[in-house]
């Protein structure tokens, strides 16, 4: 102990082992921050479109000014405007609310369908388990946006259809994750000193299984919201959400690939926007992962 002591001078610091963890603690709080700039800066903004695109957008998404047809890039139009002289940033900002509606929704629909498979197949019996899991066995051999351009196709195109398509295909995946959590809960001695103090079913599962298997799904629910966005986009690129010329992201794509070679801006602006919230989702939804492990 006193050659460790003899080595310590009157000048440097000495740390007890809690202050270090505190130490390297902060510095994981701090860079844990960081990581949550580019997805609060990106949805907040892209949220505030939504809510009040008024106070971002300079021009009428609609209005048609033929003389500035195919303006670049610049000062007066800032990311240029369409066939019909339309400004694009505009049109990207009042875009954002149909876009962000569709991904909420049809996400949240995903969860809510979820919920009710999932505590069926990992609360109920036997046999209501394996009939869930025929069902979403059944679900999970289509292709998610196959099986939404059926579902568009028996029940016809629109914003309302969209949403209830896409909700729809990512049911079978939230199902499945909560049917796991709930099977894993079960067998836990939270669960089984719960069932020793008399508490019924419907207690334990509200009180014990429920807020437990909660919380990866809004991980993963945070993940699936940018994954609505871009099927949402998909199918109105197909033609299948919502109806020209409504300022809407995939159609917005549609429509600038005919200019192309013309107007490269057309169709880069509003990809652009796709891709930042689907990134700001994924970002989010790690961050939110690690910091439920940690």
């Amino acid at each position: 102990m006193s050659s460790h002591l003899q080595q310590l001078t009157p000048g440097d610091p000495v740390l007890s082992p809690h202050a270090a963890r505190s130490t390297g603690s902060g510095t994981g709080v701090w860079k844990h921050r960081l990581k949550l700039v580019f997805p609060v800066l990106v949805l907040g903004f892209f949220t505030l479109a939504a809510i009040a695109p008024s106070w971002l957008a300079p021009f009428d998404p609609l209005a048609i000014n033929p003389a500035d047809s195919f303006s670049p890039p610049g000062p007066g139009h800032l990311l240029g405007t369409d066939e019909s002289g339309r400004d694009i940033y505009s049109r990207i900002i009042y875009g954002a609310r149909p876009s962000l509606l569709i991904g909420a929704a049809a996400t949240a629909i995903g969860v809510g369908l979820a919920l009710i498979l999932g505590t069926l197949a990992g609360f109920g019996g036997r046999w209501l388990d394996a009939g869930v899991g025929r069902i979403l066995e059944v679900l999970f051999a289509l292709p998610g946006l196959l099986l939404a351009l059926v579902f568009i196709a028996l029940a016809g195109p629109g914003v309302g259809t969209t949403i209830i398509a896409v909700g729809l295909t990512t049911a079978p995946g939230y199902a499945r994750l909560i049917r796991g959590q709930l099977l894993t809960l079960r067998h836990s001695p939270m669960v089984e000193a719960a069932t020793v103090l008399g508490r019924s079913r419907a207690k334990i599962l509200t009180t014990h299984l429920l807020p437990n298997a909660l919380t990866p799904i809004a991980v993963l629910g945070t993940l699936g919201l940018g994954q609505a966005v871009v099927w949402a986009a998909s199918l109105s690129f197909l033609g299948l959400g919502a109806p020209p010329p409504a300022p809407e992201w995939g159609a917005m794509l549609s429509a600038g690939r005919t200019y192309l070679s013309l107007a490269w801006w057309m169709t880069f602006f509003p990809g652009l926007a796709i891709v930042l919230v689907a990134a700001a989702a994924t970002v989010l939804s790690r961050v939110l992962n690690q910091g439920e492990k940690s």
